[in-house]
């Protein structure tokens, strides 16, 4: 299930290759705010929620920066592993928050006692976000007809999650392909020079810095 997937090392190498190949997939187009090539400037991350002995390569962000001098802009690619700014992994966010809407419609009651690592506002700020924000957002609605009706916005994101586990062979493609979904609605293109210091900015999803 999915506590035990969050738990395998493995997965999470799974998700750094997947980053890795859409990092190279950007890296190959032209910067979007001049044209000229761009080129690799990764940064470290400290995410919560990881397996022990986890490898310091896991935590690495892919980042591109423009090669223009006269620019220097830097574009952040789409992540499976980095929701913005969060402090938690992406995985760790929608398995959490899934699992807690499912035993909300089960119970019709919200019980944090089953993740004690994480604060019980956090959980409510999450919650929150996919109640509330995220379905009424420009990310959700660019995205939102790609997949089937039957995925409803009020059940955010276990019904999106739940679409992919049904469509694919094992936990670990089912949650695999949502978050590598949910990524194209977080696309990042940071409109600052490269060195200054900066936040990531989500076109539009500052909002996430706060969760």
């Amino acid at each position: 299930m999915l506590p035990e997937l969050l738990k395998k090392k493995s997965f999470f190498f799974h998700l750094y290759k997947i980053d890795k190949q859409i990092a190279e997939q950007y890296r190959a187009m032209p910067c979007p705010f001049c044209g000229d090539r761009l080129y690799f400037a990764n940064y470290f991350r400290k995410p919560r929620g990881e397996p022990d002995g986890f490898p310091k390569e896991y935590f690495k962000r892919f980042s591109l920066c423009c090669d223009n001098q006269d620019c220097r802009r830097l574009v952040i690619p789409p992540s499976c592993r980095f929701m913005g700014r969060k402090i938690y992994w992406f995985p760790v966010i929608i398995s959490v928050v899934s699992d807690i809407q499912g035993s909300i419609l089960e119970t019709g009651k919200f019980d944090p006692s089953g993740y004690l690592d994480i604060s019980r506002n956090t959980l409510k700020k999450w919650l929150n976000f996919f109640k509330n924000i995220f379905p009424l957002s420009a990310q959700w609605q660019s995205i939102r007809g790609q997949v089937s009706a039957n995925v409803k916005n009020n059940e955010l994101p276990a019904s999106l999650l739940n679409h992919f586990l049904n469509a694919k062979s094992s936990i670990k493609d089912g949650l695999s392909a949502c978050l590598k979904f949910l990524s194209k609605g977080f696309e990042i293109g940071v409109k600052i020079r490269a060195g200054e210091v900066h936040a990531e900015d989500d076109h539009g999803l500052l909002q996430l810095n706060n969760l």
